[in-house]
């Protein structure tokens, strides 16, 4: 249906799925973001250590070539090969800072820097007999040193990287990463600096890669927070995209939560289309059942669901206030409708439409009904005003002045569905009522349950007493009809004279009558 009877949210229940709906694709973005960045970092990481690996390889190769150059000079004199061999290599193979010989028994005897100079090697300290990083030498105590050795039996010769040539290649290949250098129980931080043990995990994309030709690793990863800073740096355009996308999330939950919460969007919407619409039920006399009037009944001519009775709709309409604006429309269209077929009627003809308390509070309604009589020939009809006991009429001063402009302009006033409310004997002593309807559960009674009988008649004889006129609704039967013509009831209503119509087929139907 159009309508349901599901009241307004909370507003504190839109305002948790307006900032969830904003918080949501916000949430959610960040995430996706933070994924992407976290997977770029990654990446980034194995192509630092990769890069790191390429580079001390290639500065190993001279380590490696210098070294099985210079080893067939190994036992021989230090001054024969200091000045040719050894300064030679040192000269042509870039990174290679000094290289040394060493003989038997591992007596390192000859230095391209110090000349001979006796110290003995422990072939301990080298990793696979090859690779030792080392803290310093006596000439340079406090920098770092990466010593090649290559061995045949008694003979060895060194070949030494500076620790300048390895801390500047850790800061060239790794500007964010961090980068460490292991051979064995030692490594080498950015700094320059020589630590023992393995070097701390990184907290973010770590990564330890070995070389697959010489016996060291490199580790690399970024700090914890690198993420967040990765994001800020590289994605502050995709943030603004993220917070207007959530915040047109939340305008747009919150549009949609107070459009489909409130029937008053759909009732606006339809009232503008003009789609409540008047369908009207013929009244008959009592005495003779000649036709003498119609009440007019709203109705939903709805796009989608078809025609929607005026029970699913109406509440919502005197909740919202829209029922003034809709029953302003719905007389327009009566108007629009029967007055060209006026000559049609008998003088005096009837024509009930309901109103509420909404309507009595300003004098529009005097003018609304003046505007309709003024519509038909002077005496034709006459304009009956059904008070409906949804929601009870104050009598102030503007009700008192309104219902009296009324009578003086020739409004009748009935009290609808008398009997059902609360309020009924109230508006008898508060308003000059022309009129009783009496609701047709008491009608539908009528032969089948004594005690609605007899309230049924003692709202005949009050109604007398009262000098008032009765209208009997919802009259279905022959039985029902009978029964209130004999108790002297001035009007009947109901299905066994016609369903509500369209105003078309009500002329139509009138003119064969």
């Amino acid at each position: 249906m159009p309508l349901t009877a599901k009241g307004p949210l909370k507003r504190s229940t839109r305002t948790l799925w307006t900032l969830l709906a904003i918080v949501l694709p916000i949430g959610l973005g960040a995430v996706i973001l933070y994924a992407q960045a976290e997977r770029t970092l990654v990446r980034s990481s194995l192509e630092t250590a990769e890069e790191a690996i390429r580079q001390f390889d290639l500065m190993l190769d001279n380590t490696d070539i210098a070294a099985r150059a210079l080893l067939p000079q190994a036992g021989l004199e230090c001054d024969e090969v200091r000045q040719l061999a050894l300064r030679d290599q040192v000269t042509r193979r870039p990174f290679v800072r000094s290289t040394n010989l060493v003989w038997r028994n591992n007596n390192n005897y000859c230095s391209s820097l110090l000349g001979s100079y006796p110290v003995p090697l422990d072939p301990r300290d080298y990793v696979d007999g090859r690779l030792w990083l080392m803290g310093g030498n006596p000439v340079t105590p406090n920098t770092a040193l990466l010593v090649y050795r290559w061995s045949e039996g008694e003979r060895s010769a060194l070949a030494t990287i500076d620790g300048y040539h390895l801390t500047n290649a850790l800061h060239l290949i790794s500007r964010f990463a961090h980068l460490q250098l292991q051979v064995g129980e030692h490594w080498l931080s950015s700094d320059g600096r020589i630590h023992d043990g393995a070097p701390p995990l990184a907290a973010v994309a770590p990564l330890h890669l070995s070389s697959s030709r010489y016996p060291y690793s490199v580790s690399a990863g970024f700090p914890e927070g690198d993420i967040w800073k990765y994001m800020k740096s590289q994605y502050p355009a995709l943030f603004s995209l993220l917070v207007f996308l959530g915040c047109a999330a939340g305008v747009l939950a919150n549009w949609v939560q107070k459009r489909s919460a409130s029937p008053s969007h759909e009732l606006r919407r339809a009232l503008e289309a003009r789609e409540f619409i008047p369908y009207v039920q013929p009244v008959v006399r009592g005495d003779t059942l000649q036709w003498a009037g119609i009440e007019v009944l709203m109705r939903w001519q709805h796009p989608k669901e078809g025609l929607v009775r005026p029970d699913l709709f109406i509440p919502f309409a005197e909740h919202s206030g829209l029922i003034v604006p809709m029953t302003r429309s719905l007389m327009q269209q009566t108007l629009e409708a029967l007055a060209p077929h006026a000559q049609a009627f008998i003088d005096g003809f009837h024509i009930g439409i309901n109103i509420t308390a909404s309507h009595c509070r300003d004098l529009q309604l005097l003018e609304d009904c003046r505007e309709f009589l003024a519509a038909f020939p002077p005496g034709k009809v006459i304009l009956v005003l059904e008070l409906t006991e949804r929601e009870l009429i104050e009598p102030t001063e503007l009700t008192r002045q309104l219902f009296a402009a009324l009578r003086e302009l020739g409004v009748m006033i009935a009290i609808d569905d008398f009997g059902t409310g609360h309020s009924s004997l109230g508006y008898l002593r508060k308003f000059n009522v022309d009129y009783l309807k009496i609701d047709q559960s008491f009608v539908a009674m009528i032969g089948a349950d004594a005690l609605s009988l007899h309230i049924l008649d003692s709202i005949i004889e009050l109604s007398g007493k009262l000098d008032l006129g009765i209208v009997a609704e919802g009259i279905e039967t022959p039985e029902q009809r009978d029964y209130l013509a004999a108790q002297g009831v001035d009007f009947l209503q109901g299905y066994l004279f016609g369903r509500p119509m369209p105003c078309a087929e009500f002329v139509a139907t009138l003119k064969s009558h």
